[in-house]
């Protein structure tokens, strides 16, 4: 969404492919899960009224567009870059399966993974969990709009606390938002450490990747 209040802002997607098309080159395997919150939000219409099994597939057909952009964006950025949906739509594009995922990163190619888990219910965060957990990712990036987790809201909270590093179980005990607990768990159970940083800043995916301590550390354990 990026500056704009609704849909996709070109620019923020051409930034942001741009990055990931420099990584891609540079040989990081790279998977991404895409929300669709800029498009619909299924939780808020159910909310509203609306039954909540049909928003949460409205909410998954929302990011496969987001997805399909992306794919655009990466493939005019000079990557190789291919779509695939938890939801059956072969016309739009492949289908998801871990096999056909990890054959794709393996081939260099830049995988995202669009329609959520394909099951109401799960957030986009669970679906990333998933799937960084599904490809044997080394490193869950959260990208999102501030820059680490806090002890409370940064904006209503002016002495709010970053932390530079922290465990799942203190983020559960402590309800710090980081992720949803289905999210959280399924990261710490299996070992997957999570960096949550903020996407609004320009080239700080490539410092982190390169070594940098961007944002705030979340893993299974104190030693890890």
């Amino acid at each position: 969404m990026g500056e704009a209040d609704f849909g996709i802002d070109p620019a923020m997607l051409e930034r942001l492919a741009g990055e990931v098309a420099e990584l891609a080159a540079a040989g990081v395997g790279i998977g991404m899960v895409i929300g669709g919150g800029n498009i619909f939000r299924g939780a808020g219409l159910a909310g509203g009224g609306m039954d909540r099994v049909t928003g949460d597939h409205m909410g998954m057909l929302a990011t496969v567009m987001n997805s399909l952009a992306m794919g655009d964006a990466l493939r005019r950025a000079g990557a190789d870059a291919r779509v695939l949906s938890a939801l059956g739509m072969e016309q739009v594009c492949e289908p998801y399966t871990r096999y056909r995922a990890v054959e794709h990163l393996e081939r260099g190619r830049v995988v995202i993974m669009a329609a959520g888990t394909g099951n109401p219910f799960f957030t986009t965060d669970s679906a990333a969990s998933l799937r960084a957990v599904e490809i044997g990712a080394d490193l869950l990036v959260k990208a999102t709009k501030v820059d680490g987790v806090y002890t409370d809201d940064p904006v209503r909270n002016p002495e709010a606390r970053r932390y530079n590093r922290l465990t799942f179980d203190q983020a559960l005990d402590e309800r710090l938002g980081v992720m949803d607990a289905t999210a959280m768990v399924l990261c710490r159970d299996h070992g997957l450490s999570l960096r949550v940083m903020n996407i609004y800043q320009p080239g700080a995916l490539s410092r982190l990747l390169a070594g940098e301590e961007i944002g705030t550390l979340v893993t299974s354990g104190e030693n890890q």
